[in-house]
């Protein structure tokens, strides 16, 4: 089989394409055929060596995808060949086979789902579930700001946030990535770097500011986001694809009765809460039948053009989803 192979760290030009055994699976692991993998910021990152998680070089990047169930083993139940799948691995994704463990939650590939929309779905949809339902417990009537909402992460929080009722204002630097968000369900959105975000979020509420604020850019934006949240606002901080960490101010985290939240969806089921993970294996596969959280793909790349898929990224070209087919 053809597989994406990291053997040292680097930017995307580093990644070259090998072959490699079709892997056999043990008596609890099942073989699945890839059909498509999503392409994530932590991708890029674990390649540049710069992640929490660092795989033995060399690796086969990539954390999510979809296919088909190619073989299982003897003690596996539930699945059998030709089942339609999203899956979880870290890392393994880019190859047109990868081995998973039957204890890792697979998820059926809706009915008219393609293999890049299945390929697409699992990070986003996962962060933002935990994020505003289990993290933030967003209510029916407040008021979500998700910054960087033209991305995966991003894009799935304003889907989600508009199924479970709430006003959806995005955030975004590109006034045509930001028309897509708009029409995928936010109410308003906002470019900020044509305007001032915390004097629209003020104007659009009233002056009372934003309920729950997502936010996986990180950097200035979280630290002006203080100044656009509500009395009592839970604040997620999920990533920082602008570089680096914020300073937080902890008077406004006092005058205004901040909460900060962290965003490990992962982690937090296998550190704290396990019982946290029937929801992704439950409430996800439902939101999806009902097209809630459904990947906007704006990129799709063969796999010798995986360093062309990370450049997208970086070049914040993508809208939603960028994958890797394997086709």
């Amino acid at each position: 089989m053809r597989a994406v192979v990291c053997d040292r760290l680097g930017g995307p030009s580093v990644l070259k394409v090998e072959e490699r055994p079709v892997p056999e699976p043990g008596p609890s692991e099942i073989v699945i055929k890839v059909g498509a993998a999503g392409v994530n910021f932590p991708d890029v990152l674990t390649v540049a060596g710069s992640y929490q998680h660092k795989p033995e070089l060399p690796f086969v990047p990539g954390m999510e995808g979809a296919g088909t169930v190619h073989a299982v083993g003897a003690e596996v139940g539930g699945w059998r060949p030709g089942d339609r799948v999203i899956f979880g691995v870290r890392p393994g994704a880019f190859a047109e086979y990868v081995k998973v463990s039957a204890k890792s939650p697979l998820l059926r590939l809706p009915d008219g789902w393609s293999y890049a929309e299945g390929a697409g779905f699992r990070v986003g949809a996962q962060t933002a579930y935990h994020s505003l339902v289990h993290r933030a417990r967003l209510r029916k009537g407040e008021v979500l700001l998700v910054h960087g909402a033209s991305g995966g992460v991003g894009l799935a929080a304003v889907q989600l946030g508009k199924h479970l009722g709430a006003r959806v204002i995005a955030t975004g630097s590109d006034d045509a990535r930001l028309a897509i968000v708009k029409a995928e369900g936010a109410d308003e959105v906002v470019n900020y770097r044509t305007a001032d975000f915390v004097a629209a979020v003020k104007e659009l509420t009233a002056g009372k500011g934003a309920n729950v604020i997502y936010d996986p850019v990180g950097g200035e934006v979280l630290e002006k986001s203080m100044r656009a949240a509500a009395y009592g606002a839970r604040l997620l901080v999920v990533g920082f694809t602008s570089g680096g960490p914020s300073r937080i101010m902890s008077n406004h985290v006092l005058i205004k009765a901040l909460s900060i939240l962290g965003v490990r969806a992962g982690e937090t089921i296998q550190r704290l809460t396990p019982e946290l993970g029937r929801d992704y294996v439950e409430e996800l596969p439902r939101l999806a039948a009902l097209g809630v959280m459904r990947p906007h793909i704006s990129h799709r790349f063969p796999m010798e053009r995986a360093a062309d898929a990370f450049q997208a990224l970086l070049d914040r070209k993508v809208v939603g989803k960028a994958v890797i087919e394997m086709g």
